[in-house]
């Protein structure tokens, strides 16, 4: 009788505890977000725990509860945006048969075309970032989980280009890191709006690299 009680107080306290848990991911998404559009608007320097705190209307504690420091948030806003690239990309190699085609859809997902004077808001959350990493561990080890994953869809277009036999055997790998820091390097050109290299003749040098490298003309 008594185990048959305690598995009725096991069963009561599980479903209770199920939506406080729904409702804590829900909070804690929020602060993701609000945290991604403040460092897209302020940069991360200029923006404050408080700041998330107040724009989700809760207390600063229950944020540091959530992220430890502010660190970690930054690191969590920039994993929440990057959900929607990925999304984006997976859709992209599922519907782009050619290795051509998949290179310039990614081409032109990382280096989009932009008014004057605006860049996309994760570019400005990818510099914090880098910046961050520069002195503290923790964030440059968050750094390489990052790459990785964006690494790993260029090796993806590749991988499966050599297989379908589009592209002659290549280092994968090598060209993986050639191309992503290229592209990285890009991005950063034509966010500091370099006027030899605007958004247009980055996505051509991009390209123009990736086709010299794979052997596609």
């Amino acid at each position: 009788m008594r185990d048959k009680q305690r598995h009725e107080i096991r069963v009561v306290e599980t479903m209770a505890k199920a939506p406080n848990e729904a409702v804590a991911d829900v909070r804690r998404d929020q602060m993701v977000a609000a945290a991604a559009q403040l460092i897209a608007e302020r940069g991360f320097a200029e923006t404050r725990i408080a700041d998330v705190a107040s724009r989700v209307g809760a207390s600063p504690a229950l944020v540091i509860y959530y992220f430890g420091t502010k660190d970690s948030l930054l690191t969590e806003a920039l994993r929440w945006s990057e959900k929607e690239f990925y999304a984006s990309a997976e859709a992209m190699l599922h519907d782009t048969p050619s290795v051509i085609g998949r290179l310039e859809s990614l081409v032109t997902m990382c280096i989009p075309l932009v008014d004057d004077g605006e860049i996309p808001a994760d570019w400005g959350l990818w510099f914090d970032l880098w910046a961050q990493a520069f002195r503290n561990p923790q964030v440059k080890q968050d750094r390489v989980l990052l790459d990785e994953q964006w690494r790993a869809v260029i090796a993806r277009i590749v991988s499966e280009g050599v297989e379908a036999g589009e592209i002659a055997g290549i280092d994968v790998e090598w060209f993986t890191i050639m191309w992503s820091s290229l592209l990285d390097g890009l991005v950063v050109q034509v966010a500091l709006d370099d006027p030899l290299v605007t958004g247009q003749r980055a996505q051509q040098v991009a390209l123009q690299v990736a086709r010299k490298e794979l052997g596609l003309g």
